[in-house]
């Protein structure tokens, strides 16, 4: 039987594929090349939340790298370093105390908007944007952020409750 760590990890390969394939037909033909909603991102930001930021490290760097290798080949890595980086970040404040909802969802938003705007940053130093970040921040940038805070909020009590069970029943095996 798998432990609850292993089918977390499967949520989000299955997370990643739906985001590939049903997600585009559910946005409308005027917004999809504006709108590209990171849902396996949301769900690393609550494993670096919730878990440790070294999780969100570590599952940033092999989600990113599998999103650079599927859905785009000009730059490999830029998704990876972006969503690593913003995994670690994302996971420092809550090295302290646990956070309430609406910090969480802060912190979540946050981490939506360094994703993006690392991502433009890379974009924008390679010459493969030529747009004003301005431009992307108003087209791109907060509509993608729209979309991740409703689904994070959405998933915000189940995936709150299987994390804290993971770090609750990890907890002991880690002072001994």
């Amino acid at each position: 039987m798998m432990n609850r760590k292993s089918v977390l990890i499967l949520l989000l390969f299955v997370l990643f594929i739906i985001e590939g394939t049903i997600i585009p037909w559910l946005i409308p033909y005027s917004w999809q090349t504006r709108l590209f909603p990171h849902l396996v991102f949301v769900v690393i930001m609550y494993f670096s939340i919730f878990e440790n930021r070294y999780t969100g490290l570590v599952l940033g760097i092999i989600f990113g790298l599998l999103h650079d290798i599927v859905f785009y080949g000009a730059i490999i890595g830029s998704y990876s370093f972006a969503m690593g980086f913003t995994g670690y970040l994302v996971g420092v404040p809550s090295r302290s105390r646990p956070m309430p909802l609406p910090m969480v969802l802060i912190v979540i938003i946050l981490g939506s908007l360094l994703l993006d705007s690392t991502l433009f940053g890379i974009y924008s130093l390679f010459e493969l944007t030529h747009q004003p970040y301005s431009w992307a921040f108003v087209n791109h940038i907060i509509p993608n952020l729209f979309v991740q805070f409703v689904f994070a909020l959405a998933i915000y009590v189940p995936l709150r409750r299987q994390l804290e069970i993971i770090t609750k029943r990890r907890s002991p095996e880690q002072k001994s």
